[in-house]
């Protein structure tokens, strides 16, 4: 019995970290949070990044970031003092462009001004779908009833969301996300969108194509119950939460969704997945 025991501990959090080979990291929420200018780094953070580098782990930053090209936001977290690199960086738009490209699709952009730069090589004229974003101050009645009317004007009409969240945290407090917009698109024309990003399966499996590691090999840390850890047990993955960013006392009595783990913050996950480990 005693054999069973420890093999049923080793499964779970934090056991299953002795068998891990790669690590996932949300950014915002998890690293920094952010708000006016570059954001403020989460206490502890920058250290246990440089740590898991360190180590003998594998990892990457799995991101919904659509306000800012990948190399302005990696840039931005470069300043804050984190040693991270584009290649690194598995953000939603570079995803879905690749499936325009291999459906031969051309889109309508409902996106942030940040973001535009990376649809720059992408035929947008005449378009033939659309493409959601956390469009922010974007999101006005004006540009959410042109998106609509290309919608409703195409005979197959094909809606893709970049992630589905429904709030994020800011300095200043929470703020609406893609999601809400994606839902009332949906509504209107009678559609289901495709989401492109977390917690999609082909994107978190986009990732561990790029880590060439197994769903079970690998665990996620989010603050976001539903798209970082969810969508990452979903795929087979461990999820561990942490209690930073947009977390709130309620996740951690969800009705579907329960975290393998709830941390305090990164750097104690990080301190808790090397102690299993012997670093």
């Amino acid at each position: 019995m005693r054999t069973n025991h420890f093999a049923m501990a080793d499964a779970g959090w934090p056991g299953c970290a002795k068998s891990l080979k790669g690590v996932i990291l949300d950014l915002c929420g998890v690293l920094y949070d952010s708000g006016e200018g570059d954001g403020v780094a989460i206490p502890g953070s920058i250290e246990a990044v440089k740590k898991l580098k360190e180590s003998d782990l594998q990892l990457r930053f799995c991101t919904n970031e659509t306000q800012a090209t990948r190399e302005k936001f990696v840039a931005k977290l470069r300043k804050l003092g984190f040693d991270i690199s584009v290649s690194e960086v598995f953000p939603p738009a570079p995803a879905a462009i690749a499936v325009l490209k291999e459906r031969g699709l051309r889109p309508h952009l409902l996106v942030h001004d940040g973001l535009l730069p990376e649809f720059d090589s992408v035929d947008k004229t005449n378009p033939n779908c659309v493409i959601v974003g956390d469009a922010a101050e974007n999101f006005s009645y004006q540009n959410l009833n042109e998106a609509f009317r290309v919608l409703i004007g195409l005979e197959k009409p094909v809606l893709f969301s970049l992630g589905q969240g429904r709030y994020y945290k800011e300095m200043d407090g929470l703020k609406l996300d893609v999601g809400v917009y994606m839902k009332a698109l949906e509504y209107a024309c009678d559609l289901k969108a495709e989401v492109v990003g977390k917690p999609s399966p082909t994107f978190f499996q986009s990732v561990l194509n790029d880590m060439g590691l197994k769903p079970h090999e690998v665990l996620m840390i989010g603050d976001d119950l539903l798209n970082d850890v969810g969508g990452a047990q979903h795929c087979g993955m461990k999820g561990v939460q942490v209690r930073t960013g947009k977390y709130r006392p309620i996740d951690e009595r969800h009705p579907t969704v329960t975290a393998d783990g709830t941390v305090d913050n990164l750097a104690q996950a990080v301190d808790m997945i090397l102690g299993q480990r012997g670093h």
